[in-house]
C-alpha cells in the first residue's frame, strides 16, 4: 500500500498517510481536523539500480546474465 504525503492548508500540519486507492480523497489533518488537505510530490522510498536484481541474486552458473547474452542476433 503506498503511503503518501500530505500538507495541511489551514495550519501547515504536514503529515504521511498510508491510502488505500491513489484516487482517494485526501484525509483530514491529523492536528487540526481540517478538510483543506493537499496531497504532495514526494520520492519514493526505494531505487532500482544496478544492472537487476533477478539476473544478479537467483540465477547460478552460465545462466547469470541472461539479458547479457544475447548470441541470436534478435534485438540487431
Amino acid at each position: 500500500m503506498p503511503i503518501f504525503d500530505f500538507a495541511c492548508r489551514e495550519c501547515g500540519h504536514e503529515f504521511e498517510k498510508l491510502v488505500m486507492k491513489s484516487d482517494a480523497p485526501a484525509p483530514a489533518c491529523l492536528a487540526c481536523n481540517a478538510e483543506n488537505v493537499e496531497k504532495k510530490v514526494s520520492a519514493p522510498g526505494f531505487r532500482l539500480s544496478g544492472s537487476g536484481w533477478y539476473e544478479t541474486d537467483f540465477k547460478t552458473g552460465k545462466k547469470k546474465n541472461i539479458a547479457g547474452d544475447n548470441s541470436s542476433g534478435a534485438g540487431s
